[in-house]
Formats: structure tokens, sequence, C-alpha cells
């Protein structure tokens, strides 16, 4: 294969190589021991030494060399496995470039052709393989090659697909492409000979919506904050908008986001996204949502097939998912029909004989010594054949826990039973109507015998309407764990609970203390938390919890969640349904941040103005109703309704997800719309909603109306109101037909909403506390924050590092070293004589201004920072540069090689430059400077009342002269700067001479006036400092009024730099700079 050139200093130490062909620019070599006969000793000789002395050759035995005649360099540009690689590589070397070459005059030249030519390649190669993943390479190959010219954008900026349409200008329609990107969607349109083109970063897309005008089809609008685009005439919108949605989607996951959201391993790597990734991942997405499964499971087969339901004495059509864990099926109708296999509850799966009548079967068996049989499955063999090799996998893995849990058992043993003594199934002391429990669980073991028990029973329609009655308070801890499966984790998990209340007790957190303190306020009504049983049961939930997921930790609304699953659970059994509630049946939800209760607060507020128009209408501000289901959504209704009413829709959430709370809530506005139609304000609202529900499910049942009655086969009872809600949710389908491929796309969606909103107000938040404190204006000031963030976010392990002792957003925004640095060398406003020197200016930079000493500078220090090169006067500027050049941003282990750390400069006589006899004239006399000198010391020492700076001693003054000279490198004033400085220079050195002299010997070494002058600045400045009397130094306030004397230097420091321009540089840098660190980190990865 093609690689990027690399140099080879010895290529051939050691005699590790063998040519095989060569001519004037080329060498084929083998590697020595490779088909020889002694391979086997020389090999093993030599691949000792390549790991010692040659890194390429641990490659490939053969490889190809450009060498250029005369030079002792060489470049590998080929390598390859069998020598048939290589050789069709080096006849294309031989009759496309070789004579080319021989007309090269400058071997310089050589070198350059052949690297373009080869890198050329490489990326025709990577085209090469862009396009066979795609369903036709010819033309996704076409396609790559336009978006390349057309954009220009890094190499590295992976298409993913494309699409013709049509992009509206005003009222005027523009036939073109639109190009999909990692991080860009970007469209060409060349009309008539007119040119269209523009480029939009995923990262400033605000919002996407499907819209429908009278002058178009139906359209895509994507918003960003400057403007919005429609694109229409999609031959598939709805395909178009899925992909631009998730791209947007994960781009904005990737970039903006630093907690709380997971991404998929996939995902993590852009350049292995295609349009078929996506595809899969969409599938993925919506598999976990419907079986609320864990969010690790990796999607393998999909596949249509039919399922033997003995309910309905027939096979049921639909669609079997398998992941690493599970067997899932759902019918084609979403809800009509679902089956979860878990795979540890497998014995066999087994192919069984086809007939005309049962095509393709397969049986699978599981320990309650039952079967299921699908049927119709396409590719069967492979199917079974990849479904055996999980299970034996998963089998081998039982068996060695089994073994090392029985090897334990004495000791496991003895904790259970302890917490089994602690184990308290806590019962509902409420009056309850016990003829009406007893027909409930007559009616759910009626269909335990027709549908199954367990985690792998049929879930039909008619368990629905089961789980809206209210499950049986004796069955309800059982039918939670099955329905959420939490029963797999906790038998694929024996001991872990235990464990993890053994190491989270007795360790103290800001996250414990939060627990502390809302144990009391769980449920403070209820008898079971009103002992220190109940608390004491609750804490070791929350704090294991905690301690096992601290990206979580705790938030609030757990505690009640917690306290409820305590009411009908065993200890053990309600961790493990805290587990699934928050990992995988309300991902995003329970972070700092809440970024899933967000997304779904958007989304229920589009599902009201599409299901509730009216109501929408009436009241086209949802803010107010959205943060009032806020709650609602946190702890599924828990904290708004009456308990018993609340723990029914707790069930149908076991059952539904969070389709369950978004149908309910939908009912309960429906229910209120003319009343909250009429309210006049939020507060109105908020009381209806609240009066609403306290009044819902009242133990009276005399208010409930009689044609809520409901009478069954075994007996007649009442239902509360918010249980008839729920059984028009299902029944009368009012919004029954909500499904969880709708809101899973909806999510995807509104989440670029939400995230932008929320980087919106990160933003200003940061802005307002930073801009009091500096001179910046405003508008450079929010450019340097997205500079800031950028560069935050593609390095993204600075927010680690968090204090809990911070704000938020002074955690959240905080760069590492490599980052500062990075964005240092953008907007340093003076240029660097050498990358060296700058690299080692940046680094002092970011020890200075990490004040708190824990590797990170703070957004409000950066700003800081800058505000004093671009606003602050000439004293300010030099203050800092001075400080650079002492403890602590200058240390005695700095690594500078340079020679300037043992001074070749005289310290006992001027440093005389050599002056045109125009120019001597016109150099003062050093008595007049010093004379100078003192007057501005005594101006300056009046304004400045900071604390006093250290002295500086002469290595650090030559590491400040050092700075000095490589800051006038390139400037059109360069030869002025350097003899003023030079001439500063030589000042200073003879006052730290002469204050030098005057500490060792107490001697008059200079004229009266020099000695005063010394003495005197530097009395003043050191404030006591205590440095060694024996030690040459010198003060900022000297090295200050030295520089002022020369006018070239003043007008060099108080110059004002453009600042607009430079940021506007500094994001075309940053850009490319990204660009190349995504492609780094992917190699990585």
């Amino acid at each position: 294969m093609w690689l990027n050139p690399e140099e080879v200093l010895l290529k051939n130490a050691l005699k590790l190589w063998v040519t095989e062909r060569s001519n004037d620019f080329f060498l084929l070599q083998r590697r020595r021991g490779h088909g020889e006969p002694t391979s086997r000793i020389t090999g093993l000789l030599v691949g000792a030494l390549d790991t010692v002395l040659d890194s390429n050759a641990r490659v490939t035995p053969f490889r190809i060399l450009l060498q250029v005649p005369g030079s002792q360099i060489s470049w590998v540009i080929a390598s390859g496995a069998v020598i048939e690689e290589v050789n069709k590589h080096w006849d294309w070397l031989v009759h496309n470039l070789l004579h080319s070459l021989s007309v090269f005059e400058n071997k310089e030249d050589v070198t350059s052709f052949v690297k373009g030519k080869v890198k050329g390649l490489i990326a025709e190669e990577v085209r090469g393989r862009q396009a066979a993943q795609e369903d036709d390479p010819e033309k996704f190959r076409e396609a790559l090659l336009k978006f390349e010219l057309h954009f220009g954008l890094p190499s590295s900026e992976k298409l993913v697909t494309y699409f013709s349409c049509c992009c509206w200008k005003g009222r005027v329609p523009r036939q073109g492409f639109l190009y999909l990107s990692i991080n860009h969607m970007a469209f060409y349109s060349f009309l008539l000979g007119k040119e269209v083109k523009f480029v939009i970063p995923w990262a400033e897309v605000t919002r996407l919506e499907r819209v429908s005008t009278g002058l178009m089809t139906e359209a895509i609008r994507v918003n960003t904050r400057q403007r919005q685009r429609e694109f229409s005439m999609f031959l598939n919108l709805d395909e178009a908008f899925g992909v631009v949605g998730q791209l947007a989607d994960i781009a904005l996951r990737r970039l903006l986001d630093s907690e709380g959201l997971e991404l998929d391993r996939v995902l993590q790597q852009p350049t292995r996204i295609t349009k078929r990734i996506l595809e899969e991942q969409a599938i993925r997405e919506y598999v976990l949502a419907l079986f609320r499964l864990p969010r690790g499971e990796k999607l393998y087969e999909v596949a249509s097939c039919s399922v033997w339901t003995p309910h309905a004495r027939c096979h049921t059509a639909g669609s079997l998912y398998t992941t690493d864990s599970y067997l899932c099926f759902s019918s084609r109708e979403e809800g009509n029909c679902i089956l979860l296999i878990p795979l540890s509850e497998v014995l066999s799966i087994e192919k069984a004989e086809t007939t005309s009548l049962l095509p393709n079967p397969v049986i699978v068996s599981i320990r309650t010594k039952k079967a299921f049989q699908l049927i119709e499955l396409q590719d069967r063999d492979e199917l079974v054949e990849s479904l055996n090799s999980r299970l034996r996998s998963m089998q081998w893995k039982q068996s060695m826990f089994r073994s090392r849990k029985d090897s334990k058992r004495s000791v496991v043993s003895v904790m259970l039973s302890s917490f089994n003594k602690r184990q308290t199934k806590f019962s509902v002391c409420q009056i309850i109507n016990i003829s009406a429990e007893k027909a409930k669980e007559r009616l759910w073991e009626d269909h335990f015998t027709e549908f199954g028990r367990g985690v792998h029973m049929f879930r039909t329609e008619k368990i629905q309407r089961l789980v809206a009655m209210g499950i049986p308070e004796s069955l309800r801890g059982e039918l939670w764990m099955t329905l959420s499966d939490a029963s797999s984790e906790l038998e694929s998990h024996q001991g872990y609970y235990t464990g993890l209340v053994q190491k989270s007790m007795g360790h103290s957190s800001l996250t414990t203390e939060e627990i502390e303190r809302d144990l009391h306020r769980s449920l403070p009504d209820h008898p079971a938390f009103q002992n220190p049983t109940g608390i004491a049961a609750l804490r070791r939930v929350l704090t294991a919890y905690a301690h096992r997921n601290p990206k979580i930790g705790y938030c609030q609304s757990m505690n009640i969640l917690a306290s409820v699953l305590l009411l009908y659970a065993k200890e053990e059994e309600a961790f493990w349904l805290l587990v699934a509630v928050c990992e995988r049946m309300l991902p995003d939800y329970f972070n700092r941040r809440v970024i899933g209760a967000q997304v779904d607060q958007s989304v229920f507020e589009e599902l009201i103005r599409e299901r509730l128009p009216e109501l929408a209408e009436q009241v086209p501000d949802l803010s107010a109703l959205s943060s009032v289901s806020l709650s609602w959504f946190l702890t599924l209704f828990l904290s708004v309704l009456p308990f018993q009413s609340a723990v029914c829709v707790v069930d149908c959430f076991f059952f539904h997800g969070i389709k369950a709370i978004f149908q309910l809530g939908l009912a309960v506005l429906d229910a209120n719309a003319a009343q909250l139609s009429a309210s006049t304000d939020d507060g109105q609202a908020l009381m209806i909603l609240t009066s609403f529900l306290d009044q819902v499910g009242g133990e009276d049942s005399s208010s409930v109306p009689s044609f809520f009655i409901i009478h069954g086969p075994h007996v007649a009872f009442a239902f509360s109101f918010i249980i008839f809600l729920v059984i028009c949710v299902f029944l009368c389908q009012k919004f029954g037909d909500l499904t969880v491929r709708q809101i899973e796309r909806l999510r995807c969606r509104h989440r670029i909403r939400v995230l932008q909103a929320h980087e919106d107000t990160t933003k200003e938040n940061a802005l307002r506390l930073v801009t009091p404190d500096v001179s910046i204006s405003p508008e450079n000031l929010a450019h340097v924050y997205d500079l800031f963030k950028v560069s935050r976010n593609y390095r993204p392990s600075a927010w680690r590092y968090g204090d809990s002792g911070r704000s938020y957003v002074e955690r959240q925004y905080r760069l590492d070293r490599p980052q500062f640095k990075s964005l240092y060398g953008l907007l340093v406003p003076w240029p660097g004589g050498s990358n060296q020197h700058t690299d080692t200016l940046a680094n002092r930079t970011f020890t200075l201004l990490d004040q708190d000493r824990d590797n990170l500078v703070t957004f409000r220090e950066f700003a800081s920072w800058l505000d004093t090169l671009y606003c602050e006067e000439l004293n300010e500027k030099i203050r800092l540069l001075y400080r650079l050049h002492i403890p602590p941003a200058l240390t005695e282990s700095e690594d500078d090689p340079s020679l300037m750390k043992s001074p070749l400069l005289s310290t006992n006589r001027p440093l005389y430059v050599n002056l045109s006899s125009g120019d001597e004239d016109e150099v003062k006399d050093y008595q007049e400077q010093l004379k100078q000198m003192l007057q501005d010391l005594v101006k300056e020492k009046e304004k400045d009342v900071e604390k006093p700076l250290p002295l500086m001693n002469q290595r650090e003054f030559i590491q400040f002269c050092k700075t000095l000279y490589s800051m006038f490198h390139g400037d059109p004033e360069e030869n002025d700067l350097f003899q003023a400085i030079a001439t500063v220079t030589s000042l200073v050195l003879q006052i730290g001479e002469a204050g030098h002299r005057g500490q060792t010997s107490g001697s008059e070494v200079i004229g009266q006036e020099k000695a005063k002058a010394a003495a005197s600045a530097q009395a003043e400045d050191t404030g006591g400092d205590g440095s060694s009397e024996s030690e040459w130094t010198v003060s900022y306030a000297q090295i200050l009024a030295s520089l002022l004397t020369e006018q070239a230097l003043v007008n060099f420091f108080e110059k004002p730099v453009d600042l607009t321009a430079k940021i506007a540089e500094a994001k075309e840098s940053q850009y490319h700079q990204r660009a190349g660190l995504l492609t780094l980190q992917q190699g990585t990865s």
C-alpha cells in the first residue's frame, strides 16, 4: 500500500534490508530473513532489532524507497506483505514517474513532486474505500470529487452522503446538490452561468423543521444563529430529513456537550460514519427504546419472521432483533405483540425441519421448559450459527461466575443473611378494597396461564388493559422487575449490590450530603419512611447507586422514585429497578443538567401543537405548560398525584416506558383545555392543573361519575378518574397511536434545539461574569468565547477535572495546557522568533494564569490575559512580561536548551551598538537617562498600589531580553527595535551591576547620581523582598523606566492591534487545526 512519505536515515543499517530492484530514484527492498532458507533464526534476530532500530520494519517485509542522487536521506513511500503487491506499485512508478523525474534539475523538486503524487494516490485510495461502502460506488466517487473541488474543506472532512434538491432564495429555487459530511452540510448549484455555494457547520445549526408553504412542496428548514435555509424537491424527503437530523445530533453531542449524554462508540469515530452506519444506528436507538434494553447493547441482526403465539393460535408476523444479550420480537404494528427473551434464559437454539406450512423454522428453548417457534427466517443458517456462538459465550461466562460464586458461598451467604434482615418488603398502609384486589389477582393469574410468566411472556393489548386497571399490590414488585427486565440484571449480578453497599457506606462527599438532606423529604407522610428502618434502606439504595454511577451520582427526584420502589420491592430489587429507570428507561434524565428531561419537554410542546391544536392556538407560549410538566416527567407524576393514582402511573410507565408519560400528560391537558384556554396568566394555569391533579384519584369514589364504574367478569369496582384517563389513552386511542419510533425521531431533532439553547445560556452567563472585568468589546469577547469553547471541545479531557466548589460555568469552561497553548498561538498579538520560544512562553503564561494550580485555566483568566495584551496600558503589558520571567512562571527546571541560560554577556561593561554617525548625536547621555528614569518611577509608584513584584536575577533578565528579541522578529521597524532593546539591555545591566557592587563592597564604583538612582529605585521596589545581598538583581520599576527611554519600544507596545482581525484569522486557523486533530484522534482510537 502507498504510505505517507517518511524519512529513513539508516536505510541499510546493519544490513537489515536487501535491495531486490533499483534505479536512479527508487529502491525495492526485502527485509533480510524473509523468504530465505535460514529465515527462522535470521527473522527472529532481525525482528528483535526492529523494535530498537527501525519502526517501519515491523509493519511489512517489503518496501519501496525514494532516493535522490547525492542525498543521504531516503523516504519510504510504499510497503507490502507480499512481493506481488509491491511489484504493482513499482511498475506504476517506473511507467508513470521515472521518465518525468529525469528532467528535474533540483533534487528538492524531485522529492516534492514524488511526495505530492504519492499523497494523491493515497487520497484516491481513501475515496475508493469510501465509495466501496456505498450502494453505487462510481456515483459516490464522482460526488466525493465534486465535494472536494467545490468547497476546499480539509482532506479529513469525510463525505457521508448527498442529495439532489433545491435551495430557495426568496421565491427563486436553485437546483443543485446538498452534501452532508461529518462536520458540515454544504450546498452547490451552477445554473445559467450563476454559481451558488455555501457551507453550514453542524455546530451552528439551532433548529431543524419540516415546513410546507404555498410556494413550494414540503421542505426542510435549517436554522442557524445568523439565518435560515430551506431545501425541497428531494426524491425521498423522509430519508434526507432523517440523515440531516442524525448528523446534526451526533455532531452537537460530540462537540457541545461535556457530560451526561452517551454517544455510541462507532459514532465517536467520525471517519467510520457512513450512510449505512447511520441507518443501523437509527434502528439500534429504536430497538433500545422499544424494549428498554441496556444502552451498551449492540444490535447484530434484524430479520423478518413470524412467531407462534399460543394465545392467538396462529403465527404473528413481525421483526426479530438480536443483540448481545437478548432476542427481541415486535409485531408489524408496534405494541400489538412484543416478546423479549434474555439469552441468559435460553437453553438451546435449533433448526427444525422445513415444511410447506413451516418454512425455515427455528426453535428457542428456555429454562422454564417452554419453547418459542420462529418461521420464515431468511438466512436462517447464518442467524442460528451467530446466535449459538453468543449463547455458548454467555453460558461459559455464567458457568465461570457460578464457580466463583460457589467458592465464596460461605462468605456471601453470611452477608446476604445479614442484609435479608434489613430487606423489608414495605406494605402500603391504606384501606384497600380486598375483593377488587383479589379479582385483579385472578385476572393476572389467568393471564399468566395463557401468555406466560416472567420476562419472556407475550406482551399484548390484553396486558395493556390489565396494567391500566392497576397491578395488584401483591404482584406489583414482581411485575415491575419483569416488565423492566431488572430481574435479569439481578440474576446476573449476584452479590453486586451487597458489595456496593459495603464500599459506599461510611464515605462522606457532596453527593452523600445531598442524599442525607433529601432522605426525610421522600414520602414524608408515609409510615414506611417515618422510622429508621425505611430511612436506612433508602440511604443504602441511593448511596450504592451514586457509587455505581458517579457520572449521575444523585439527582433530586431520585429519592422519591427510590422510596416508591422500596414500598413494593425488596431492597436489592429496588436498587436494580432504579438502575433500569435511570440508565435505560429515562436516559440522560438524571444528570446535573437533566438534558434528557429538557429534550422531552421540547418534544412534549410539539406534541401539544400537533395533538391539541386548539389549546396551542389559545396558548401560543407553551413554555409555561412545559415548565409545569417537567416535574411530571422527572417524578413520573409521583410528586403531583395522590399516591394510589401515581402508583398506577408507575405501573403504566414500566410497561410502556416514557410513552405512557407523554400520553398521560396530553390527556391531563386535554381534560383541562377549556380552562387553560381561558386562563389569563401562567399562575392561573398552574393553579388549574394543580387543583385538577390533587382531586384526581381521591379515596372518595362518590365523586366519580357513574359511567366511570367499569364492570368485569368477576367483580365491579370503581376506578378513580385518573384510571379512566389512562384507559382512555389505550382504549379510546385518542393519544394511543403515539409510537416509540415517533418519540425517538422527535427526540433526535429536539435534542439539537435543547443543546444549542443550553450553550447560548451558558455563554450568556460566562460573558456576564467576565465582561465587567475587561475592556474587550462585547462582540469580540463573544468571539473569543467561541474560540475558547472550540478549543475545549476538540480536546474533551479538561472539563473532567471539575471542582465542586466552583460554579458550573467555571467548572465547564477551562482549558488544559495543550488546549491553552494551541489557542495562545492563535491570539498572541506579537510575532514569535521561533516556534520553540513561542511554546516556552505559552507554557510560562499557562503556569502564571493557573492560579489555583489545578493545571487548568478558566475563561475568566484567559480573557483577563488577552485584555492585558490588547487593551491595557504599556506598563501593564511590561508587568505581564516581567511576571512571565520570574517564578512561578519561570522555574529552575524549565527545559530550555538555549545557551542564554549560561549568559555570555559581560556585566561589567556597557553593551555597545554600532550606530551610524547620524544617529550617534541622538543617543542620550546615561546620566540624563537615569534622571528621566527616576522621574518616571515616582509617577509610576503613585499609580501602582499593587503588591511589589519580586526582583529579577541575571538569568531571568537574560530570558526577558530573549523574549523581547523574539517579539520584534518580522516587525517593519525591526532594526530600530533591535537597536533600542540593545541600548536598554546595556542600561539595565549597568543598573544591576551598580546595585550588585554597592551591596557587595559598599564602595563608590559608579557616579554619585547613578548610585543614588539605583539604590533608590531598588529599595522602593523590593519592599522587603529579602533577596540575597550578593545576587545581581533588577526590579520591575527599573526595567520599565529603562524601556520608557526608547521611543521605538514605547511605540511598539502602545501600537494598537486589531483584535477583530486577529480573531477572524484565529477562527480560520482553528478550523484547520481541529480538522487535523480529529484525524489524529481517529487514528489513535
